[in-house]
């Protein structure tokens, strides 16, 4: 049987410590930008200008936000997914582990964004199984930068996905940011950044609250704080919903690892922190 002809990769004719640069040479047919493009209307067809204006019929991810405080990173992301002026999902998630020692989040298009954050994990694993150890810090970045610019074809069909990257780097003994723009240019943030519909007003919110060295507590207090300020003011951004116990997903990424603060303490916090704007 011909390696193209089975459903399985053959590594062994190709060992490219990139399994995403594997998939584009020899399975192109199984990125998501193929899968999401055979979707598209093609030119000529009459839903084609529809498919490339402001009026997606997909869900959208909305708020995510990191920052760095005194001993490593956090990543924190709202849950709501919308579609058009409809709420598509409350318990989306949109914050991923992606390593031991790194996650992403990811704003845009909801199907795609999610893709590329699993084919991202298994980016980051493939690399470590063939080479031996996992990628660098900025390796990891630099990798995620290639996967955000092979998308900017969809980006023109309205598919676009803006992820933001943190890790620890054990080289450096500190947590770093990494945010890019749609074309896959990767920049690193010392301090904090936003993206997503509500990200202005969360970093709004980040621009008061933020202080260098916070310590773990309060990181995740004034992350809370961000995200109930944009849901506030922005109808994408979806806030906790004490009711039904619907909290935003923040992780923790340190020198242990990449850790999940627990929806006990976000309850809490969230209620504090809704009960003091009740009183103001």
């Amino acid at each position: 049987m011909n390696s193209k002809d089975s459903p399985f990769p053959n590594f062994s004719a190709d060992p490219c410590s990139s399994f995403y640069q594997y998939l584009t040479s020899q399975r192109p047919e199984f990125l998501p930008m193929a899968r999401w493009e055979s979707l598209l209307p093609q030119q000529g067809q009459p839903d084609a200008s529809l498919m490339s204006s402001n009026h997606f019929p997909w869900p959208h991810g909305t708020t995510v936000l990191a920052f760095t405080y005194d001993n490593g990173v956090l990543i924190a992301g709202d849950r709501r997914a919308t579609e058009g002026f409809q709420i598509a999902a409350n318990r989306m998630e949109k914050v991923f582990q992606t390593d031991g020692y790194s996650a992403m989040a990811i704003a845009g298009a909801a199907g795609p964004c999610v893709e590329m954050a699993k084919l991202f994990r298994i980016e980051l694993e493939h690399y470590e199984k063939l080479d031996g150890q996992p990628l660098t810090c900025e390796g990891k970045a630099n990798r995620l930068g290639h996967m955000v610019k092979a998308n900017f074809p969809m980006v023109l069909h309205g598919l676009v996905v803006i992820p933001l990257f943190v890790g620890y780097d054990h080289k450096r003994e500190v947590g770093r940011l990494f945010k890019y723009d749609i074309t896959g240019g990767r920049y690193e943030d010392t301090e904090f950044h936003a993206v997503g519909s509500g990200g202005k007003d969360a970093r709004s919110t980040l621009k008061e609250y933020f202080r260098k060295n916070l310590s773990e507590s309060d990181a995740v207090k004034v992350a809370l704080r961000a995200l109930i300020n944009a849901a506030d003011e922005d109808v994408g951004t979806g806030g906790p919903d004490l009711i039904r116990r619907i909290f935003p997903t923040v992780k923790l990424v340190d020198p242990q690892g990449v850790r999940d603060v627990e929806d006990t303490q976000l309850a809490a916090l969230c209620e504090a922190l809704v009960n003091q704007k009740q009183e103001t």
